[in-house]
């Protein structure tokens, strides 16, 4: 059996499945690998392609094999994640270096607009590759977070993976199976990911101090690429610590008056508002009183189920910070 790669955080048993069903000539045309954000579903997506295009080879090989893969070269490796945004103008370098599935569709100023969401043109563009003649027993496609698929792109996949071109394998991630279209779903083998031990994880933090290491650790709650973003970030990670710190006071604030002021300078700031209840529920998991935790949790999900809909913010925070004082009486 191959070393599993080091930059594979966690993941040793969905790894090892991996690679008995490579062994045992058992490989499925399609994969769902579905977990957290950043828990590292895509990196062994990138594995099990490596594995897959070097299997029965040698030596150097094997090496080529994967240096093409990670440059994204490789003839038998098809990867559709990073996708042009026309708002944000990214880089086409930046993109080929996630992506090398044709997007000059997104381009076009009669196009629809450009959003995160994979469209029936890059399903299209997929799919017009997909019976390409490569060197190797199987062709790869990776696709990142196929719940970006909606409406007409889902229902072209879906006739995809009905009539999978014979040498072509899967790999598709997504947080959750049931974001997705379930025929689509069932389709697939699904392999879930959880969280990644801190035990695991501590290798990620080089010579950080006991307290910086034990607040990132928390906070990115068993999620590999959370972890290397916030430590590569020193700005980054003291703006959320900043944010925790003021969330602990929120559970802290003795008044009614006290937490709105705190909670309604985010009630305009929707790029904020995830951040916001990631902060709160954290805080709230520290709070030594589980009487007062209990309590304080039920208002907490009314919140999240409440910003999932298309109440009004203000409204809602207002609200919250009712029933949690009101829950202190």
């Amino acid at each position: 059996m191959p070393i599993i790669p080091s930059q594979i955080i966690g993941h040793q048993r969905q790894c090892a499945e991996l690679l008995s069903d490579i062994a045992h000539d058992n490989i499925s045309h399609a994969y769902l690998f579905v977990g957290p954000k950043h828990i590292g579903k895509f990196t062994v997506a990138r594995f099990a392609a490596w594995r897959i295009l070097a299997d029965g080879k040698t030596g150097e090989e094997v090496e080529r094999i994967k240096d093409h893969i990670e440059r994204l070269i490789h003839p038998d490796l098809l990867s559709l994640d990073m996708l042009w945004i026309k708002e944000k103008q990214e880089d086409w370098n930046k993109i080929g270096q996630y992506s090398n599935v044709s997007q000059q569709h997104r381009t076009k100023s009669d196009s629809p607009p450009k959003t995160d969401t994979i469209g029936i043109d890059d399903i299209r563009a997929l799919q017009g590759r997909l019976n390409e003649t490569g060197s190797s027993r199987h062709l790869c496609c990776l696709i990142h977070s196929i719940d970006r698929m909606q409406g007409a792109a889902a229902n072209a996949f879906l006739k995809m993976l009905e009539e999978p071109p014979p040498r072509v394998v899967f790999l598709l991630t997504a947080e959750s199976e049931h974001a997705v279209l379930p025929t689509i779903a069932s389709r697939t083998r699904i392999v879930r990911f959880h969280p990644v031990p801190r035990e695991q994880m501590r290798g990620l933090l080089g010579g950080r101090s006991d307290e910086e290491a034990a607040f990132a650790l928390h906070l990115s709650e068993g999620a590999p690429g959370t972890l290397s973003t916030l430590l590569a970030d020193p700005d980054l990670l003291r703006s959320k610590r900043q944010l925790h710190g003021q969330a602990k006071q929120f559970w802290q604030a003795s008044s009614l008056l006290e937490r709105l002021r705190w909670l309604l300078t985010y009630a305009e700031a929707k790029a904020d508002i995830g951040e916001l209840l990631l902060h709160l529920g954290l805080t709230l998991r520290e709070h030594p009183d589980t009487k007062h935790r209990a309590g304080a949790m039920q208002a907490y999900m009314m919140l999240v189920r409440g910003l999932e809909t298309n109440a009004h913010r203000g409204l809602l925070l207002e609200q919250f910070a009712l029933a949690v004082t009101e829950r202190e009486c």
